[in-house]
């Protein structure tokens, strides 16, 4: 069986960062309504039946205003946003691409004995997106403001950024096994869905060899895996996020009351939106940095 060093071309340091930053800051500039709207709708705890409904729990106190006003209302905490957002996808991105290369060094003779050379490759890329992943949660509090800012503006009651983090300290890391237990799973099947079309759909040996057009449609395999396994750890996390700071709840709490008050479809709510407008940013993001990475390693 073919080993899987030497099977990619590993791009400079400076590409990787160049490439996941700019994918960063061109989602955020596109896609943070979206992602105003799709907390807004997993923090939500009733059913949702009528569309003067949704626009109450999409807009709030701008359900009734007009068209200019209620667009603007999606863009709270959009100052944390892009602090998270920027570093989130360089820290991703990029990361994974250093985890990958290690394991890549260290570890394919096992990967390749377990899961032959093609395919061990891909899960080599899975796994590496998962570590990283799990080492996410170093960005979590400014996760914790921007979903907070978004859902729940009233925990912040007048406090600027240093002061929330002198009085709330570690309590910024609240949900943080929640997180680390969402981004597992979830970074596994984002880059192992793409590493998957990459090397059975495509056949491509070097994955940085992709056109932009193989690269998207890897990405929409990566992205709509990672969305549906992550879903139901993903509500918690949110509504772990959410509250108020002087009034926590555990995430077995949220769990139980989930089960015992909103069933077990519960875990999956706000899944459609995120498939249909959370879906195309991840895609758009990650397309991007795969498309963009490359292309600055062979000019940097």
């Amino acid at each position: 069986m073919a080993p899987v060093t030497g099977s990619r071309q590993s791009e400079s340091g400076v590409a990787r960062l160049l490439g996941s930053g700019s994918a960063g800051i061109a989602e955020l500039m596109v896609f943070h309504p979206v992602d105003t709207t799709t907390k807004r709708l997993m923090s939500h705890q009733s059913r949702i039946t009528s569309l003067s409904a949704l626009n109450k729990v999409v807009f709030r106190e701008y359900a009734s205003a007009g068209t200019g006003k209620k667009f603007t209302s999606l863009f709270p905490g959009l100052g944390y946003a892009a602090a998270y957002k920027v570093m989130q996808r360089i820290y991703k991105f990029s990361g994974q691409a250093y985890v990958r290369d290690f394991l890549t060094a260290h570890f394919t003779p096992q990967f390749t004995a377990t899961f032959g050379a093609g395919t061990g490759k891909a899960m080599l890329s899975a796994t590496a997106g998962s570590l990283i992943g799990i080492g996410e949660i170093i960005l979590l509090p400014l996760d914790v403001l921007k979903i907070k800012r978004q859902t729940n503006p009233e925990a912040f009651r007048n406090r600027g950024f240093l002061k929330i983090v002198g009085d709330e300290g570690m309590g910024l890391y609240r949900g943080a096994g929640w997180t680390a237990a969402r981004n597992a799973p979830g970074s596994f099947a984002l880059f192992g869905g793409s590493a998957w079309a990459k090397e059975k759909v495509f056949k491509l040996e070097d994955y940085n060899k992709a056109t932009w057009g193989q690269n998207f449609v890897a990405s929409i395999c990566g992205a709509a895996a990672s969305l549906i396994v992550s879903s139901p750890l993903d509500v918690i996390k949110t509504r772990v996020q959410n509250k108020n700071f002087e009034n926590p709840e555990s995430g077995m709490r949220i769990l139980a009351n989930m089960v015992k008050n909103e069933g077990i479809g519960s875990f999956f709510k706000g899944l459609t939106p995120k498939m249909l407008m959370t879906g195309p940013k991840l895609v758009f993001s990650f397309w991007l940095a795969q498309t963009l990475i490359p292309a600055f390693g062979k000019v940097v």
